[in-house]
């Protein structure tokens, strides 16, 4: 549930929201570099990766500390960050690097909107492989367990959306799709794959060494991170009755990302 980049730009006009579609959509016009600062309003994608993983999160907060001084000093006329999930809860674990970018905003003088998504349907896309061998494993559990989920294209048509909108001081706007098992997930991959599929649990006390093997160097933010989704201590107020629906189910995400890879040159 990591993003390996961040990086903020405003959106030139109206026009420019319009053509936000998806998050692919999203990240395209953050990460271009020929998008003004002003005029219309500005949004913003941070997200915890591997600058994330050391105790206290330095990096992080060092990036969150400048990136919010350039908002400051570019004063766009309102800005949407992407949130998560989590990013409210007291306990410790990696999505707390997004409370903090939260904590950060919140006293910028713009209106601000904090998009807080469920998981990210297309985390599914590191399981392609072992679902093609019929055996994807799960570090979400218990396995009949549904977890609130979201594909990003509905989190980058959402983002479009709020920033036509116009409201004052600061705000919270959750995102889910639908809530999705360890075992809908294997059977989504078996209906589009037209064979079985099964989804098995990791156990805990393996994950720190998998982990590191992953070339991971503190995996205990990320494990905590998992905890709190398993446990429920990760979850949207009112189990997300308030949030906003997107409109994709796992079947069409799924579907999307093997025709993606099928369409990827050999």
């Amino acid at each position: 549930m990591s993003v390996k980049r961040c990086n903020a730009h405003s959106l030139r006009n109206p026009r420019s929201v319009h053509e936000l579609r998806t998050a692919r959509d999203f990240d395209r016009m953050l990460y271009s570099g020929s998008l003004e600062w002003r005029s219309f309003g500005c949004a913003v994608r941070s997200q915890p990766g591997s600058v994330a993983m050391h105790s206290g999160f330095p990096e992080a907060v060092g990036f969150i500390g400048s990136l919010r001084a350039a908002l400051a000093l570019a004063n766009p006329s309102k800005i949407v960050a992407l949130s998560t999930i989590g990013a409210n809860a007291p306990q410790a674990n990696l999505l707390n690097v997004l409370g903090r970018m939260e904590e950060a905003f919140s006293s910028l003088r713009m209106p601000v909107t904090f998009l807080r998504a469920a998981w990210f349907m297309e985390n599914a896309a590191w399981d392609i492989a072992a679902a093609k061998g019929g055996l994807i494993e799960s570090y979400l559990q218990p396995l009949d367990h549904p977890f609130p989920m979201v594909s990003t294209d509905d989190v980058g048509r959402l983002a479009a959306a709020l920033l036509q909108e116009q409201w004052t001081g600061k705000r919270v706007v959750e995102l889910e799709g639908e809530r999705v098992s360890p075992n809908t997930l294997a059977a989504a991959f078996a209906k589009v794959l037209g064979r079985p599929v099964r989804a098995e649990i990791v156990p805990r006390d393996r994950w720190d060494s998998v982990f590191r093997a992953q070339g991971m160097k503190n995996p205990t933010p990320r494990m905590q991170m998992l905890d709190g989704f398993n446990a429920g201590w990760i979850e949207f107020a009112d189990r997300g009755a308030h949030a906003r629906r997107g409109s994709i189910d796992i079947d069409q995400a799924i579907t999307t990302l093997l025709q993606a890879e099928r369409a990827r040159p050999a």
